[in-house]
């Protein structure tokens, strides 16, 4: 299949409904073909692509038939033309602009995280309503009272937020962000933006809850190392 005509199908199948598990399994497809293409592997099969993801060759080829599918048979995938249709599904050469709610020490680091990538979200406002982190440096953007967010919002082009804040103070800048006409969240908040709109994307990322499931895990590790 040429380049072309996946093009086509990535186009038609971005009508469709994906479900989230592949979407979710994409990004990883990536980095991991990236990391072949660093190390000089130009071709790979479904079946060694699938040992390294410790998936199926079946659940591979189903996930990128959704989009067309990019292998040919008796050859395999392409590491940088398969790594390069993936990029395009994901717009990883896409840079969105975005504020960041909170200029705490979780915030710094998100800011810091997104700099380092250069790509996908870049950062253009820091907002925050506790006086000691107003004018706080963060990659080089002073923080400013969260008072200031419609304001920011009306003079500048921006496409999503991202919610370092408590989940009590989360409620509040989601509904002022939704007002401003924010409809794209990278919430790290807790709150459940969707309650109360339905129409907006969010992306949740809990540290808490996401600890708490590898705690579990090591306890059930240990449970079954034990006589």
């Amino acid at each position: 299949m040429s380049i072309r005509e996946n093009m086509v199908n990535i186009m038609d199948n971005k009508n469709r409904k994906i479900s989230a598990p592949v979407i979710k399994r994409l990004p990883k497809y990536y980095c991991l073909l990236d990391e072949l293409s660093m190390t000089g592997v130009e071709r790979i099969s479904s079946k060694e692509l699938a040992a390294r993801m410790g998936s199926t060759a079946s659940q591979i080829r189903q996930d990128l038939n959704c989009f067309g599918g990019f292998g040919q048979q008796g050859y395999g995938y392409s590491v940088n033309g398969l790594m390069n249709e993936i990029g395009n599904i994901l717009s990883v050469k896409s840079v969105y602009n975005a504020v960041l709610i909170g200029a705490g020490n979780l915030a710094s680091a998100v800011a810091f995280h997104l700099e380092y990538l250069g790509r996908g979200l870049r950062v253009i406002g820091v907002f925050d309503n506790v006086p000691r982190n107003i004018g706080k440096n963060i990659n080089g953007i002073s923080a400013r009272p969260m008072d200031e967010i419609e304001e920011f919002c009306s003079k500048n082009h921006v496409d999503a937020a991202i919610l370092c804040v408590p989940k009590t103070i989360a409620a509040e800048a989601a509904e002022r962000l939704c007002s401003a006409g924010i409809r794209n969240f990278w919430n790290f908040s807790r709150y459940d933006i969707l309650l109360k709109h339905d129409d907006v994307i969010v992306e949740d990322l809990s540290l808490s809850e996401s600890l708490m499931v590898l705690c579990y895990k090591i306890s059930e590790s240990k449970d079954k190392k034990s006589p």
